[in-house]
């Protein structure tokens, strides 16, 4: 059962319909706890500490429809977290002959720190599924525009000339380093199982000669990693989480902020395939896409830190770091899902204008190529004088081609990309 007014994300249109948002709802998290209690009994059975039968039995009940998520919940309060009262609905559900097998052995964070594992590796699954589509529309952009020049920007102004291939390249490269980054957290994930103090000790009790092989068949079951120890005050997979998604995060978003200014009115070099639309204005194509991801770049490093925060857990168990944890993790892998399927869209569908960026190259009347123009006089009036003349030139704002001095000059800026081409097929290269 749900409730009649589940959380679909009506103030977070960011994340709101993704697949990231189905991965992590109320219903697949709910899912995940039965999954790590199911998988539990599993590994028991598989040692002989458990009937196989009982193992069948709690795989069977364990099917997150059959539960009331919004009575869990208010139930959690009871005990501060919803591992509690599901054991209880598991129990009842299993029924009397094994039941008594639900949940034998572990403490209330085993079962949740394993089901946010598995909510986290369902959700990269989707979300590096997301970035490699991006990184090869990039890809394309970069080989299409290799040497389609522009004006590179400094501190706001036009600089020298640069590529929109290299800088295609560049929204890539940072999209990969992201991949690489998720990809190895993704495959760190670990099962979580200690027991009450991390001990391992109910387990031998229940008859377990070797307790310390139970948490790698755990994992074995649950597709997750076997843990080296009980991680419950040793949160480094949850600190590693935090820190793909916010670099995930802010590298999606340079891409991002880097389209919101060249698909400015005044600027106009590139759009995005399909804007959003004012409710007031109706001429307007609103850079929707980009937006929104840099909504998550801008949000994502305060949900980390308050995961990075949660590093100092007292004790064998800490009252309120764990608990802190839980909706900043969430909402982290739900806005960088999002993000994902934002740019996939973005990347897709942007529209380059080599035109109006050909013509902004002219804008300051050959001052964009400057640099080239001191190293070619430097030789011929010396340094100073070549400075000077140049300086004097920019004040008069005048085009550098009526300056007798420059006649026989190579003005056009797009002969001064530099290395601009190679550059770019290097990053291509990469894989």
């Amino acid at each position: 059962m749900t409730s009649p007014h589940p959380d679909t994300g009506l103030l977070a249109p960011g994340w709101a319909g993704s697949p990231a948002a189905s991965a992590t709802g109320d219903g697949a998290c709910l899912q995940a706890l039965l999954d790590a209690e199911a998988g539990l009994t599993r590994a028991q059975a598989a040692l002989g500490l458990a009937p196989a039968e009982a193992a069948t039995a709690v795989t069977e009940a364990a099917d997150a429809d059959r539960f009331d998520v919004r009575s869990l919940a208010e139930r959690a309060r009871g005990g501060g977290n919803p591992v509690i009262p599901l054991v209880a609905d598991l129990t009842q559900a299993v029924g009397a002959e094994y039941g008594p097998y639900v949940h034998r052995g572990a403490t209330s964070q085993d079962i949740l720190d394993t089901a946010t594992m598995l909510v986290a590796a369902r959700t990269l699954d989707l979300l590096l599924a997301d970035l490699d589509r991006t990184q090869q529309a990039l890809a394309r952009l970069a080989a299409e525009h290799r040497d389609t020049a522009m004006p590179g920007r400094t501190l706001t102004q036009h600089a020298v000339p640069t590529t929109f291939g290299l800088k295609a390249a560049g929204w890539r490269s940072l999209v990969l380093d992201a991949r690489d980054r998720v990809t190895a957290v993704r495959d760190s994930l670990p099962a979580q199982l200690g027991g009450a103090a991390g001990t391992l000790a109910a387990f031998g009790a229940y008859g377990a000669t070797d307790p310390v092989e139970l948490p790698t068949v755990y994992a074995r079951e649950l597709g997750l990693r076997a843990p080296e120890l009980p991680w419950h005050t040793l949160r480094t997979p949850v600190a590693d989480l935090a820190g793909c998604l916010a670099f995930t995060a802010g590298a999606l978003g340079k891409t991002a902020v880097d389209v919101l200014t060249l698909s400015r009115t005044e600027i106009a070099e590139l759009a995005e395939g399909s804007g959003g639309g004012s409710s007031a204005m109706p001429h307007k194509s609103n850079p929707v896409r980009s937006t929104l991801i840099a909504s998550a770049a801008r949000r994502a490093p305060h949900l980390a830190a308050t995961l990075y925060g949660s590093l100092a857990a007292e004790d064998e168990r800490p009252a309120g770091a764990w608990h802190a944890e839980w909706e900043p993790l969430r909402e982290l892998l739900r806005l960088v899902g999002g993000a994902a399927r934002d740019a996939v869209e973005l990347a897709e569908g942007l529209r380059v204008r080599p035109a109006v960026m050909r013509e902004h190259l002219d804008l300051t009347h050959g001052l964009i190529v400057s640099e080239r123009l001191s190293a070619e006089l430097a030789p011929v009036l010396g340094r100073a004088r070549a400075k000077e003349l140049l300086t004097r030139l920019a004040s008069e704002g005048r085009p550098l081609a009526e300056a007798p001095e420059l006649t026989d000059v190579d003005l056009d800026p797009t002969h001064y990309t530099g290395s601009a081409g190679t550059l770019t097929d290097r990053a291509l290269e990469r894989r």
